[in-house]
């Protein structure tokens, strides 16, 4: 048997606290470790690693703290696309979404495509279909967005403008949230899930 572990991040590179309100900070720092909870719930069930990770991952799409699912970034004209991935390392399958716009919780249809026997990855309005038809949760487009991701569009067309765009800090750009996890039969996972780049232009896959 192996000692199980995990890890998880919520977003590239060490979360900002510069622009977020104490109350911000706090709730992105609550939902983390809910994230690292659920995850570890699993692994302790005797779950195995995929489970894990999407566990954590679900977690995290669901807050409106991280840019993927709730709360994540706005492309150029105002709407999401949102990617996902999740890898297995027992036998190294993989399944992905790209460019979604109406999947409550993209690692949810990453998985589903792990576990199939058709394509590894899916874009754009096919893989909305395919989620839809395995039953997964989908939402409208104002599901995802935030008054934070509001601004920071807004903030990131200015900077454009005024030509200060390489000043923009990590947190203005984008963003993923991210698990990795070891199960007691010493197999390895990850996932990841992503809203993208801030105003990105169309057909940009963000992860």
């Amino acid at each position: 048997m192996t000692r199980p572990a995990i890890a998880i991040h919520g977003g590239c590179g060490v979360m900002a606290r510069l622009g977020l309100s104490e109350a911000e900070w706090q709730a992105a720092r609550d939902d983390l470790a809910s994230a690292l909870r659920a995850g570890w719930r699993v692994l302790m069930a005797g779950g195995s690693a995929v489970d894990a990770v999407e566990a954590a991952v679900v977690v995290m799409e669901d807050s409106p703290q991280f840019n993927s699912g709730h709360g994540a970034a706005l492309k150029a004209e105002g709407v999401h696309e949102l990617d996902s991935s999740i890898m297995r390392g027992s036998d190294l399958g993989a399944g992905s979404v790209t460019l979604v716009r109406r999947i409550r919780n993209p690692v949810r249809a990453a998985r589903a495509l792990l576990e199939g026997d058709g394509p590894v990855m899916l874009g754009g309005p096919a893989a909305d279909a395919f989620a839809e038809a395995h039953g997964l949760d989908m939402v409208e487009q104002s599901y995802f967005t935030t008054a934070r991701r509001v601004e920071a569009l807004k903030t990131f067309k200015a900077r454009g403008l005024a030509g200060t765009l390489k000043s923009a800090s990590e947190a203005e750009k984008h963003g993923t949230v991210g698990a990795v996890a070891l199960d007691a039969e010493g197999h390895l996972a990850a996932a990841t899930s992503t809203g993208g780049y801030n105003n990105k232009p169309d057909g940009r896959i963000g992860d």
